[in-house]
């Protein structure tokens, strides 16, 4: 093995260990019994306005039922309306409810001081010297 794939390798694990960690710290954190999917997708909402459902699974990169699943148990909370898209009738649109901004807000104030304090512990400097490189690996990992 080559050092460039040893070092691929030692990257990737330690992606996928962090991942692994960051969920399981996440999902101790989130309020009533909240999923990481559920609040992502309240967040996702709460921030870029209404969504046909395939418009959100792409975004997450998850199939079209998984993405339904999701949104039934958000509708089933009262977290979001799902409506007809009045311009092509096959198609739905979601939007955040007032009940789910609230939820979204509990979530995101429950996990931030988790997340202020990882982050503080590893500085300023190297999480802005960590993004460009995650976003980079991210897109190549987009296209195959």
């Amino acid at each position: 093995m080559s050092d460039s794939s040893a070092l691929a390798i030692s990257l990737f694990s330690e992606l996928l260990v962090a991942d692994q960690l960051l969920r399981a710290r996440l999902t101790k954190e989130l309020p009533n019994k909240m999923e990481i999917s559920h609040f992502s997708v309240l967040n996702q909402l709460a921030r870029g306005g209404e969504k046909s459902p395939a418009q959100l699974a792409r975004s997450f990169h998850v199939t079209r039922g998984a993405m339904t699943n999701t949104l039934s148990k958000l509708e089933i909370a009262g977290y979001v309306h799902i409506r007809p898209d009045w311009d092509d009738a096959r198609r739905k649109m979601v939007s955040i409810s007032p009940a789910g901004r609230t939820a979204r807000d509990a979530a995101l104030a429950a996990i931030t001081p988790m997340i202020d304090a990882v982050m503080a512990d590893l500085g300023e400097e190297k999480l802005r010297a960590a993004i460009p490189v995650l976003r980079e690996l991210r897109g190549r990992l987009e296209t195959p």
